[in-house]
């Protein structure tokens, strides 16, 4: 009942007979969200509001607190999500949600329907300064296949070797959003904004030695970068960066489909 049609659906036969406002009540009246046990109020409104249904944070959780909210998020949402999920978690999840999903580089687990295609207009592309970068951007590129996007992946093409960056120049000009994931000094998003018209979100990763501080570093770059367009996400944040990424492209899909003036 999150969804925009069932519940066009629902108001539609209440206002013509079909059903009554008591059963309506009924199916509306965990909308705002449900209480499980006593650890979580899972948010079944979330899709309404901004377009992507609650996400599960992973760490901290205990496997009976995932299996619970995931059952409960999968009976309003056809797609359901659970990030930095370790494969023993994994390993018990499964066993009781059978038909989850797990994406071992990126480390999410999910419930997703068969044959699930791109449901947004618009083309994501996720890039990597390295190799070592690479489960940050798995996190970003899933997660926003998952939220319904297309992605293009592009891997190690830091600039170590710019040549590298450069022979996929085309690539980076088709793209609508870019996600550009780098550790080190991190200063890939710079190179890759002065090459694309589009927006780019920076994902700074803990990838370095020490003076690189986890990242801090890389992160420190990215907000002082010297290019202009470039939006600059949390440490090792590829959920948030895909997030940011899908809400761009479809603000940019429904200011499109409005005439001059609207």
């Amino acid at each position: 009942m999150t969804q925009p049609d069932a519940l066009r659906a629902l108001l539609n036969a209440v206002s013509q007979g079909q059903l009554s406002s008591d059963a309506a009540f009924d199916q509306l009246k965990y909308l705002g969200f449900e209480p499980i046990d006593d650890f979580a109020k899972v948010d079944h409104h979330r899709s309404l509001r901004t377009g992507f249904p609650e996400v599960i944070w992973g760490p901290g959780k205990t496997v009976h607190q995932i299996v619970q909210i995931m059952r409960s998020l999968h009976q309003h949402n056809p797609v359901v999500m659970a990030t930095r999920i370790e494969p023993e978690v994994y390993a018990q999840v499964q066993q009781q949600i059978p038909g989850a999903l797990y994406y071992d580089m990126a480390r999410i687990c999910a419930l997703v329907p068969l044959n699930r295609a791109a449901q947004h207009p618009g083309t994501i592309g996720v890039l990597t300064a390295g190799t070592a970068d690479l489960p940050v951007a798995e996190e970003a590129a899933i997660t926003a296949e998952l939220c319904g996007f297309t992605v293009k992946r592009l891997w190690d093409v830091g600039v170590a070797g710019l040549h590298r960056l450069l022979h996929h120049r085309q690539l980076i000009r088709d793209m609508d959003v870019l996600i550009v994931v780098a550790g080190m000094e991190g200063a890939l998003p710079s190179v890759v904004a002065g090459l694309a018209d589009c927006p780019i979100v920076a994902v700074p990763t803990s990838v370095g030695y020490g003076a690189s501080f986890n990242g801090l570093s890389a992160l420190l770059t990215m907000l002082n970068s010297c290019a202009a367009g470039i939006g600059v996400v949390n440490i090792d944040n590829g959920f948030g960066a895909a997030v940011l990424a899908g809400q761009i492209l479809r603000t940019g899909a429904r200011l499109g489909g409005r005439g001059v003036g609207e």
